[in-house]
Order: structure tokens, then sequence, then C-alpha cells
């Protein structure tokens, strides 16, 4: 048991003379746990961004390079998604700095609201963008060994390769997709769990 559910243990026991000074206790650990969680998200944003895109700097790969000059327009969009993922952290900076700010439940809820969308979003583009890219990358796997096979008559049949594409397929997005879900997922439910405990206090 928290902090929060022990306040408002105690508050259900006291006089109903005390219920406003005990409410606005409860409003201003909902609000301080909130603005945390929203802290939290823009740092793990930002800090999935610079690990995530550096590692591409870091590491050179041969394969790497003679595939995005093979699909040029793959690299433009990797590009294109650097600024739309720095516009994500923006907005969860934005997000952060209004929720930070002590105000009524009425706003509160407005800010968790808002902040639980921009963060659902950028987990489903996420997901969409990095499955976009992956996809290309079995394809092109799936494509040489085809190729290989073909030249060099080895006994594999093209049914065995669909097959090894779809499975890796479905890893790759699983792999993506529990990623995103389990990096951002106990975040999101304790906003959420905030978000239901501030309706309540509204009604």
């Amino acid at each position: 048991m928290d902090v929060l559910d022990l306040l408002k243990k105690d508050w259900k026991k006291k006089e109903h003379t005390f219920d406003q000074v005990s409410e606005n206790e409860i409003y201003s650990m909902l609000h301080k746990r909130s603005s945390s969680i929203v802290k939290w998200i823009l740092i793990i944003s930002i800090l999935e961004f610079v690990i995530l895109n550096g590692l591409g700097f870091v590491i050179s790969n041969k394969e790497i390079e003679n595939f995005e000059k093979l699909h040029p327009y793959l690299n433009l969009v990797e590009k294109a998604n650097y600024f739309i993922l720095l516009g994500f952290i923006y907005l969860f900076y934005k997000n952060y700095k209004s929720i930070s700010v002590m105000d009524s439940s009425k706003k509160l809820l407005q800010d968790i609201f808002k902040t639980r969308k921009t963060v659902n979003f950028y987990i489903y583009w996420n997901i969409f963008i990095s499955c976009f890219l992956g996809t290309f990358g079995v394809i092109d796997g799936f494509n040489k060994g085809i190729g290989a096979s073909n030249n060099s008559n080895a006994d594999i049949s093209t049914l065995a390769y669909v097959l090894i594409f779809g499975i890796s397929l479905l890893l790759v997005f699983g792999l993506i997709i529990g990623f995103y879900k389990l990096l951002y997922g106990i975040l999101l439910h304790r906003l959420n769990k905030n978000y239901k405990e501030l309706q309540k206090m509204d009604l």
C-alpha cells in the first residue's frame, strides 16, 4: 500500500468538516505523482532516441550500407523519422511543463488525458515505422536467400523460405510491440490509475 492509499484510508475515517482539507492533500499527491510519471516518460523517450539512433552511427555495417544504397527512399524515411521523433519528444516536454503546474483537478485530468493520447500515438508510430523498415529488411534477406538457393542449386524449397520469412516477420513485430508495451506500458498504467482517482474526486 503506497502513501496515497494510506492517505485515502485515513481520509475516510475523518469527520465531514475535514473532508475538504483531505481532498486537497490527495489531489496534491496525485498531482505530484502524475508529474513524476510524465517526467519519466520524457526522460525515457530522450534516452531511447539517443541510444537507438546513436548505435546506428557508431556501428558500421557493410550490409546495412549496401541495403541503404539499394533502397535510398528508405534512408529518406529514416531521416524523416528523426524529425517526427523529436516532435514527439517536444510534445512530451510540453506535457510535462503543463502538468507540473499546480492547477485544478479538471485541468490535471485534461493534461493526463492529453499525455496518454500523445504516448499512445508515439507507441503506435514507433511500432509502425519499425515494422515497416523491418519488413523491408526481412524481404531483402528473403530475396537474397532465394537468389543464393537458385545460384547454388541448393535443395531448399521456396516454401521453406516463405515459412522462414513469415516466422521472422512475426518475431520482429512481436519484439517491437513487446518492447514498447513494456517500456511505456507500466508508466501509462500508473498514469491511468491517477486519472481514475481524479475522476472519482471530480464527481
